[in-house]
């Protein structure tokens, strides 16, 4: 498959990291960071080593997985990891990981002396279909996902189905909630090709159309002024519902797990104040139940995730702001939503 243009970088699939070395070698970097957390450590560094044998003066930093620790204080302790390795500003960051390291590396690497080169080498689906295109970097405060980043565009991305192996499902599971949700904001047909699969067994095709779906509305629109708002579709219930999910469960839903509860909660609104039909919004809610464990949204926490979405970086004016479908297939941005629909949207899903 062809590099994707995304900006001024490439997009690189199914390489075996060819283009890497030559990159390395073109840039002439100091020293060189291979940033992950520790299952990535365990299980994808001997894949990256064995597919860049030739590759072997870099320092890996290692952190703790999960969300919970893409916050300020894993960051200061990176960037004093740096510190004490010398790292200049001719020096390179490796982003082997998930959302939360590239998501976290690329911020780390944005902000250390005001700003040095990553690569980002996602190794989920979801960071593959959704953290590799459009230059978004960050961590989360107080719970509030990515409050605080940059956007900056790392140096390349490489695309490998071979890191998908070393996925538990539910992990595979988590990143395809972003490709449905590509099919339903752009692409119908994409959308009902998606119905078909199995997402135990995704192509390297499917993930390079999803990954074509979103380059071409960041490049349209890089800083999220207008356009790159439809790619928030499920986002503003589901991030909320993600957040206090981390807080309260004692099992914490993924982030597609929460994308899918936030789809089904946005499709509805969509029928209300958009053009959703009611046929498309019982497929959507059909077809996403049908693959995603229900959940149940308790009653008690409705204000708390109502004050969540009222922290979504979307909103203006103290207005909540929603990304909607206005068919299978088109979505619509900058919907004012009352709070009041916001709360039935949850009693619709508990209800199916």
């Amino acid at each position: 498959m062809e590099p994707i243009k995304s900006a001024d970088h490439f997009i690189y699939f199914e390489s075996g990291l060819s283009s890497l070395k030559h990159l390395l070698e073109q840039k002439n970097y100091s020293k060189v960071f291979v940033f992950a957390d520790t299952h990535t450590a365990e299980f994808c560094i001997p894949v990256f080593r064995e597919m860049t044998d030739d590759l072997d003066h870099f320092d890996i930093i290692e952190t703790d997985s999960g969300e919970e620790n893409k916050n300020i204080d894993f960051c200061i302790g990176i960037w004093k990891t740096l510190l004490d390795f010398e790292a200049d500003r001719k020096s390179l960051m490796i982003n082997l990981g998930g959302g939360v390291i590239t998501d976290m590396g690329g911020f780390v690497a944005s902000t250390y002396k005001r700003g040095i080169d990553f690569i980002n080498i996602p190794t989920t689906l979801l960071s593959q279909v959704d953290a590799s295109v459009g230059g978004k970097t960050g961590i989360d405060i107080d719970s509030v996902k990515n409050m605080v980043g940059t956007f900056t565009l790392p140096q390349a991305v490489f695309i490998e189905n071979r890191f998908l192996a070393t996925l538990p499902q539910r992990e595979l599971l988590s990143g395809f909630a972003e490709m449905i949700k590509h099919g339903l904001i752009a692409d119908s047909k994409y959308y009902h090709t998606l119905k078909n699969c199995d997402y135990q067994k995704i192509s390297a095709q499917l993930i390079y159309h999803s990954i074509q779906i979103k380059n071409e509305v960041v490049t349209q629109d890089p800083l999220e002024k207008g356009l790159r708002k439809i790619l928030n579709f499920g986002h503003t219930i589901g991030h909320a519902v993600e957040s206090y999910s981390l807080e309260h469960d004692k099992v914490s839903l993924t982030h597609g797990e929460a994308i899918a509860i936030g789809m089904v909660c946005e499709a509805y609104l969509s029928a209300k104040y958009c053009s959703l039909t009611d046929v498309d919004l019982d497929d959507i809610c059909q077809y996403i139940l049908s693959v995603y464990p229900k959940y149940h949204i308790t009653e008690k926490s409705f204000n708390t995730l109502i004050n969540l979405t009222q922290s979504d970086k979307k909103n203006e004016d103290g207005q909540i702001m929603f990304s909607l479908l206005e068919k299978i297939g088109q979505c619509t941005f900058n919907c004012k939503v009352h709070k009041d629909d916001i709360i039935n949207s949850l009693i619709f899903y508990n209800n199916l």
